[in-house]
């Protein structure tokens, strides 16, 4: 039924606002003034009719995002990376404009109004991006900075902080891990005490995606001395706030095009108005943030992973060793094979996921389940396509190099593998009684 109402909203913003609003921009925008000279021929989209979660209405929306990729993003990719930043006011602009940064929330505040299951479709049409930076930074944006915004916000917070952020008029990051706090959120120590009607907050937030351009902060603070589940709040925190300061620009092994801060604070002064929910219900509300970033994040790097094993096979068939191609020797071709196999696994217990969560359950089991298998993928597929590749493998002219530089990631942040695995076993009844 979720689907089937989904899809007629869907059809309705076709017609109306903003999934090709993005076409009359071409001749306006700066961005598109270059893109002649490196043309993409789009193919076709394949629109199954059996879909496990997907009606057309999804195919569609991933369709115009495509359309907008290869316009806006991928000309400009190489570019950025060299750069080690992207503009992300002006993409985010064309994606908000385009209905792309808020295409599971609320319509009152710019939002399309579907269920999660676009969220995941726009996710993976993102991995089509020829870089694993820029979709990081477009889902903290989406699905990671303004999801408990969205559920738990005011009013006020929500017309000041995701309103702007859904058009993509305001950058959002994201404020949780800290130097000796990363998967182990309980153990920040960022604090927000209140004095009258505002909280004065001390401490620093560590690998910030984002950090150097954001407007606003979804910040996780102590803001009581209570047991560590239950004295955090997060909060919605200008960027340019006195006080704020951007200590430095983070150098990466991976995610160039993406930029990364370390921020601190020294006594900023915050309305205790701008908390997102109840206070001290924050690391709760992070929790169920951290469900839906775990299930963007797969949604994504499986088309990645796609993308590098259908690389790999064209260059392996074009390239020859021992008088015939790298493609046809046995453990080269046996080898992608079973590579393409843990690909369509992986994405099978997305579905699953994705499907059993838009009908309101909890889905951290199957989510960090996802997200570990997907680490673990990435770095296993990364590096048999790399070997393949050879010599033009180790260089960074090729997107199989950028790939195992990028994926790296994905075994650490939003909780690693230990967590999750900590947290399957939660599950499981399987950890060691105290």
């Amino acid at each position: 039924m979720a689907l089937r109402e989904g899809a007629l909203r869907v059809k309705m913003l076709l017609c109306s606002r903003t999934l090709y609003k993005f076409t009359s921009f071409s001749g306006a925008r700066s961005l598109s003034e270059h893109v002649s000279s490196q043309s993409v021929t789009p193919k076709p989209p394949e629109i199954p009719d059996d879909h496990l979660i997907y009606t057309q209405e999804h195919f569609a929306l991933k369709e115009a995002l495509r359309k907008l990729i290869d316009q806006e993003i991928n000309p400009y990719v190489d570019q950025w990376e060299a750069e080690g930043t992207f503009p992300a006011h002006k993409i985010f602009k064309i994606l908000g404009n385009a209905g792309f940064l808020g295409v599971n929330k609320p319509v009152e505040y710019g939002g399309l109004g579907l269920d999660f299951s676009y969220s995941i479709a726009v996710a993976e049409e993102l991995g089509s991006i020829r870089c694993g930076g820029i979709p990081m930074a477009i889902g903290v944006q989406s699905d990671m900075a303004t999801p408990a915004l969205a559920r738990f916000g005011s009013d006020e917070l929500k017309k000041e902080f995701l309103l702007p952020s859904i058009m993509g008029d305001k950058v959002a990051c994201l404020g949780v891990s800290e130097v000796g706090a990363g998967s182990d959120v309980s153990s920040i120590k960022t604090k927000a005490v209140k004095k009258g009607d505002e909280y004065v907050i001390n401490g620093g937030k560590m690998w910030t995606t984002s950090g150097t351009q954001a407007d606003w902060m979804c910040l996780l603070a102590n803001t009581s001395d209570g047991p560590p589940h239950k004295n955090k709040s997060l909060i919605c925190l200008p960027m340019n706030l006195p006080g704020v300061h951007i200590a430095r620009k983070i150098t990466k092994m991976g995610m160039w095009s993406s930029d990364t801060a370390e921020v601190f604070f020294d006594d900023v002064h915050v309305p205790c108005k701008n908390v997102i929910g109840q206070e001290g219900m924050g690391f709760t509300y992070q929790m169920l943030q951290f469900q839906e970033e775990r299930l963007w994040a797969v949604a994504n790097i499986v088309t990645t992973m796609d993308s590098i094993i259908q690389e790999t096979i064209n260059y392996t068939r074009q390239r020859k060793i021992f008088k015939q191609p790298v493609l046809y020797h046995q453990a080269v071709h046996f080898r992608l094979a079973e590579l393409q196999t843990e690909v369509e696994l992986l994405r099978s217990l997305l579905y699953r996921a994705t499907a059993i969560y838009i009908k309101g359950n909890d889905v951290t089991k199957l989510a960090s389940m996802a997200k570990l298998k997907g680490g673990r993928l990435a770095r296993e597929l990364s590096d048999s396509c790399l070997q393949y590749w050879g010599g033009m493998g180790y260089t960074s002219d090729v997107p199989v190099s950028r790939f195992y530089r990028d994926s790296r990631l994905m075994s650490i942040g939003a909780g690693a593998d230990e967590v999750m695995l900590g947290i399957i076993c939660k599950y499981m009844d399987t950890l060691p009684r105290k």
